[in-house]
């Protein structure tokens, strides 16, 4: 049985690391992951994480972990920044207000799958232009939903969450250890 992270995140990967768990291989998958028409964000979420499980090539005794990370702002999905001027408008969307951040982890063993999401709701400080300019310069930015991550400078900008602090970096730990007991997956210093 081999572990396989369906991830190309670093974050993931440190996220992993922190309760014991090293993947044995990473593959990342590659999905279409446009939005349908009218799709909600927790729906396409939870789409998007068992697409990626399902695009994985795995023996059918090894575990696939695959996860998504869904910035929402109402109905609205904030995906990854194409450019500069899309990572301000959604920090000009976000400023002042909350938006919620939904990670849909899921685990595959053969032909069973294993589903979770988590829904955290982040307020965004009212950022000024200077601040706006600061965050960008940084490229912290860049490959991230809604264009910040909390756990780097964008940090400063976020006076409160309620939720889950990995599941808006990208992976509910909590949720995932359980996702993973249940299918199989042992942790150092636990027996089958």
């Amino acid at each position: 049985m081999s572990f396989i992270l369906g991830s190309g995140s670093p974050r993931r990967k440190e996220l992993l690391a922190q309760i014991g768990v090293v993947p044995d291989d990473i593959r990342a998958p590659d999905i279409d992951e446009t939005p349908l028409a009218a799709e909600l964000p927790r729906p396409y979420c939870a789409r998007m994480a068992s697409e990626k499980a399902a695009a994985v090539q795995a023996g059918g005794d090894d575990i696939v972990l695959c996860a998504d990370t869904t910035v929402a702002v109402g109905r609205r999905i904030l995906g990854k920044p194409e450019d500069e001027a899309e990572a301000i408008r959604f920090l000009r969307l976000m400023s002042g207000r909350r938006h919620k951040v939904i990670t849909a982890v899921a685990v595959k063993r053969g032909d069973k799958l294993w589903q979770r999401d988590v829904v955290s709701t982040v307020r965004m400080k009212r950022l000024s232009d200077v601040e706006i300019s600061a965050y960008l310069a940084t490229g912290d930015w860049q490959g991230k939903a809604g264009g910040y991550g909390i756990q780097g400078p964008a940090g400063a900008l976020i006076p409160w969450i309620s939720g889950s602090f990995t599941g808006i970096v990208g992976l509910p730990l909590a949720e995932t250890a359980n996702l993973l007991r249940a299918a199989g997956y042992v942790f150092a210093g636990e027996t089958s």
